[in-house]
């Protein structure tokens, strides 16, 4: 297998063997990530070298149901380019049973129903998207290339062709300042968007990235943890949809999970519980953990 640069895949994906279809993010300017910063231009891998690839892994392991397309937004390719890849693995391994990538809204904007139809038909079974905020000063801010109505036409598409969104989003983005307006935005577009499920994780600040000089230079102040679990708990009391919550990442102050609003009360009462200690810190939470 031929990988380029570090790798990346969401923590649900942790058990899916990792196909490389592009190298780096088309995008790879928001400020808070550096997930592909030692990937500064974006590249599409030739089919033959993704092929080949697909074909050592199937000399390699005996068995595997689960691929994940990396790096950054796979979305972003022709559609033919995202159909051949699907359809090798499906060849080579046909005891796959899901394939899945990441996309941003405006991947699926830019794309025609038809071709996410062909897309879905061929074997995607998953899109982890970014949605990062619902909020349209923190997504132009952090230079995120994409405005709450981009989200809205992309959503729709992908939607009429049946394809499933993750969508993940950032408590904390907002900062200190603009916590309300960013969390209250985030669910309000959230209700609109109805992704099949949804991953919030807090924000962790990345040495090096243009938000971290922010931070250095006092333009941007981080939201408070009593901030992020005022966001989740906003979050949990007014989000209106159907979805499996993902709100187990490392990054959150209470990781949960399961689905909403079937575990609305519960995940409430951990919120509401940790709220209650009034923390300053992480661990002034862990302290007195309310499971």
């Amino acid at each position: 297998m031929r990988y380029v640069g570090k790798l990346y895949r969401p923590w649900m994906e942790a058990s899916s063997l990792l196909i490389q279809v592009t190298i780096g993010c088309s995008n790879n300017e928001c400020s808070f990530c550096d997930m592909y910063r030692d990937k500064p231009q974006f590249k599409r891998r030739k089919l033959e070298d993704i092929y080949a690839d697909i074909e050592e892994a199937r000399r390699r392991y005996p068995l595997v149901t689960d691929f994940f397309l990396i790096d950054g937004n796979v979305m972003v390719l022709k559609a033919d380019h995202i159909i051949k890849t699907i359809e090798k693995i499906k060849e080579l391994f046909p005891e796959v049973k899901n394939i899945a990538l990441y996309s941003q809204y405006n991947d699926f904007r830019r794309k025609t129903v038809n071709e996410l139809k062909a897309i879905k038909a061929a074997g995607l079974t998953k899109a982890y998207v970014g949605l990062e905020s619902g909020d349209a000063k923190v997504l132009e801010d952090t230079t995120t290339h994409m405005t709450p109505q981009q989200a809205i036409e992309g959503a729709a598409k992908a939607k009429a062709a049946g394809i499933k969104v993750l969508a993940s989003f950032i408590f904390g983005l907002g900062g200190k300042y603009r916590s309300k307006a960013h969390i209250e935005n985030t669910v309000s577009l959230l209700n609109i968007l109805q992704p099949e499920e949804i991953a919030p994780m807090a924000l962790a600040i990345q040495p090096g990235t243009p938000l971290a000089k922010q931070v250095e230079s006092g333009e941007f102040v981080q939201a408070t943890p009593l901030q992020i679990l005022e966001e989740e708990k906003y979050l949990l009391e007014n989000l209106n949809i159907n979805t499996y919550y993902w709100g187990n990442h490392g990054n959150n102050i209470m990781p949960m999970k399961g689905n909403f609003p079937d575990m609305k009360t519960p995940f409430l009462h951990y919120i509401n519980g940790a709220i209650e200690t009034n923390p300053v810190t992480k661990e002034d939470v862990w302290a007195t953990n309310p499971w």
